[in-house]
């Protein structure tokens, strides 16, 4: 009698524990419930973020794309340490290879955390190689990342060569020529890969498309390239931005992937990580060259090697970089110094240029208003948009 009155005492004691094993070792299964019952449409936060999300329109529409911006939201603005798994790029497809996947592998969910946390794997067991032997290093594949981090490992490497004075001018001026090839066809590959093509060769569509990616800086870089390439003029200036741009891309690939590599650890940790928290400073440094190379093509004017058509082109890209939100804050700043600077100069000694500044600050200014209220803001925004790309249409 008192041997079957322990027996139940244990197993009722280990059922508890093991159900209290399962809540431990599962939180995140409860907020990933909470997150997908919160009430986003009465959160005035969501909006906002749901507008500032940059994706394609195509995938805007998709519920899995949605559930998982919603779930970024909540981690970052209700629950911090709600873990957000990584959203799939095959979409739907995968799906059910997922869950066949997880089905599968079910018995041994109890016991990968401690695996995973212990550093350890079980050899004894034969299902340990099913569940993985932790973060292991990958190896190196040729996706869309690798792809753009060799373009601009080369870009990078061929824009130094260029700029280095030492170097024989024929030489030189082919490096020069090849940096911006290169930015030119990394850029066109990433938009590719990210907005793919035009769903149509018509009017309408090319508006359409064209709308979805000038946002983007990747197209603004390739309009940057497509001015420099096709010059004659070669200023070593323009190759600032360009090894600002490649720099970022190479040191970001490299500390995402080569952090275990004591090459790495030993010659390039340093500059990666003063590139990953100094990124606000490479854009300021950039919109600095940028601006700066808008009036040099100005003064080129007044030279043998004048270009109208490459001046006039690159000055619609500043007052595109101007309104666009990924350059907009670096550019409106250095506009606000050189205003600073030059204004009290211009009411003390030219007062009569007053009347042709305004009149260009105007025409500056008209293209959009991305400072004002959001309504307001969003319709010139779009409005502008169909113009830009009327008149990109027509360059092309």
């Amino acid at each position: 009698m008192e041997e079957r009155v322990l027996k139940q005492v244990v197993e009722e004691e280990e059922g508890g524990k093991s159900k209290m094993g399962e809540e431990r070792e599962d939180p995140q299964k409860l907020k990933r419930l909470a997150a997908d019952s919160y009430d986003y449409d009465n959160d005035s936060r969501w909006p906002d973020y749901w507008n500032n999300v940059l994706i394609p329109p195509h995938m805007a529409s998709r519920d899995d794309v949605v559930s998982h911006f919603k779930r970024k939201f909540y981690q970052r603005y209700v629950d911090p340490d709600f873990v957000v798994e990584p959203m799939s790029v095959g979409g739907s497809s995968s799906q059910p290879v997922r869950s066949s996947t997880t089905s599968s592998s079910s018995p041994l969910t109890n016991n990968q955390p401690r695996a995973r946390s212990s550093g350890s794997t079980n050899r004894t067991s034969g299902t340990s190689t099913t569940a993985g032997p932790g973060p292991s290093p990958t190896p190196l594949r040729w996706d869309r990342q690798t792809v753009l981090f060799s373009v601009n490992a080369w870009v990078f490497v061929v824009a130094f060569l260029a700029a280095i004075p030492l170097v024989p001018k024929h030489l030189s001026h082919r490096a020069y020529r090849l940096c911006f090839l290169g930015t030119l066809c990394s850029s066109l590959y990433s938009l590719y890969s990210q907005y793919g093509k035009p769903r149509a060769w018509n009017w309408q569509a090319l508006q359409v498309y064209f709308q979805s990616i000038i946002a983007s800086k990747d197209f603004l870089y390739f309009i940057y390239c497509l001015t420099f390439v096709t010059s004659h003029l070669c200023l070593k200036f323009a190759l600032i931005p360009i090894l600002c741009w490649s720099f970022e891309h190479v040191a970001k690939f490299l500390r995402r992937n080569f952090s275990r590599s004591t090459l790495y650890r030993k010659y390039l940790e340093e500059p990666c990580v003063w590139v990953e928290s100094n990124s606000s400073t490479l854009n300021i440094v950039t919109s600095h060259a940028e601006i700066g190379l808008g009036f040099l093509l100005i003064i080129s004017l007044f030279s043998w090697q004048r270009n109208i058509i490459q001046a006039f082109m690159y000055w619609q890209l500043l007052k595109l970089m101007y309104h666009i939100p990924v350059t907009a804050p670096y550019h409106q700043s250095v506009w606000a110094q050189i205003g600073r600077s030059v204004n009290p100069l211009i009411q003390r000694h030219a007062p009569f240029l007053k009347t042709p500044i305004s009149t260009i600050q105007r025409w500056w200014l008209r293209c959009l208003s991305i400072l004002g209220r959001e309504g307001v803001s969003c319709i010139r925004y779009q409005h502008q948009l169909v113009k830009i790309s009327n008149h990109l249409i027509s360059w092309f």
